[in-house]
């Protein structure tokens, strides 16, 4: 058996069906294979990461947890699902940006709860989750239920994921009262505002980024910006990190790169400036390569991390 992992990601497990050939993705998914290449070899830290999910007992299943352990992410908490397939979704991409199309009634949206699960989530010190999960109620209630037990001090990181139709207002609401650090791109921006109804100027991504600040628990909101870098806002700074030029391959998994390097620094202490630094780099690097889990090299990570401070 695996050791207890210090960080859990939670929700969707899929392939990307991509043009150039299916890829494994999911954002939960591509932000556990990111962090955990980014923790591996940390001398003092041993950075074990799981993913908490559901796949089909067929080849995909079988296939996408193979690629998981390659890429030193714990399958443990991995269902798998006798009545449904694994899940995947179609891909179209328009100069490298993509157009998703979601299939439905897959093992991710039927995630079992597990007492062993609730019994680790006070030993937690991450806890990832997103609003796309959420679309099916058995997942959504196998979540709150593992948010309810994780410790206060845990750090729980939302990536809202407005795929439509598959969020509510009422999803994105609790999901916001249950974190403590809020990622989203800033498309998103004017869609969360209208959606929880903030009083703020929809199109100023600090000014939506305070109101959250000052109507949830939330600590640190980070926006991510494509080729134009991102913000962290927290209560008493604004940090605006530009963009790192790079030749694209796909953006695909550029986000959940970024929430990777984004939360790996924070669990080092980095100052939010060397956060963003990070973050910004470790999104890049994603959209460089094609598919949502690029695998990390030695070399790549010494690369990511060169005077991060």
């Amino acid at each position: 058996m695996d050791p207890s992992p210090r960080v859990l990601a939670f929700g969707e497990l899929l392939w990307d069906l991509l043009p150039a050939g299916p890829a494994l993705g999911g954002a939960p998914a591509n932000f556990a294979a990111m962090l955990a290449g980014l923790m591996r070899q940390d001398s003092d830290e041993p950075g074990h990461v799981a993913l908490v999910s559901s796949v089909g007992q067929d080849a995909l299943g079988a296939t996408a947890l193979e690629q998981l352990r390659a890429r030193f992410v714990s399958t443990e908490w991995i269902a798998q699902d006798a009545a449904h397939p694994t899940g995947a979704v179609e891909i179209a991409l328009a100069e490298g940006v993509p157009a998703y199309t979601i299939r439905q009634n897959v093992a991710w949206d039927f995630i079992p709860g597990d007492p062993r699960l609730l019994a680790l989530a006070p030993l937690l010190g991450v806890l990832y989750f997103g609003t796309l999960a959420q679309r099916s109620e058995v997942s959504r209630a196998t979540l709150q239920a593992l948010v309810d037990a994780t410790r206060r001090d845990c750090l729980r990181l939302l990536d809202i994921n407005l795929r439509p139709p598959w969020w509510t207002p009422e999803i994105l609401r609790w999901s916001c009262s249950s974190a403590n650090v809020v990622k989203m791109s800033a498309e998103e921006v004017p869609e969360l505002a209208r959606a929880l109804e903030l009083d703020v100027d929809p199109e100023d991504p600090v000014d939506a980024a305070r109101s959250l600040l000052q109507g949830f628990a939330v600590e640190l909101v980070a926006i991510t910006c494509g080729a134009e870098g991102s913000l962290l806002v927290a209560r008493d700074a604004v940090v605006e990190q530009p963009g790192n030029p790079v030749r694209v391959a796909d953006t695909v998994g550029a986000g959940d790169a970024f929430t990777a390097g984004l939360t790996y620094a924070l669990l080092q202490g980095f100052p939010l400036e060397s956060a963003a630094a990070l973050a910004n780099r470790c999104g890049s690097w994603a959209a460089s390569r094609p598919g949502g889990m690029p695998p990390m090299t030695a070399d790549d990570r010494e690369h990511l991390l060169a005077g991060i401070f």
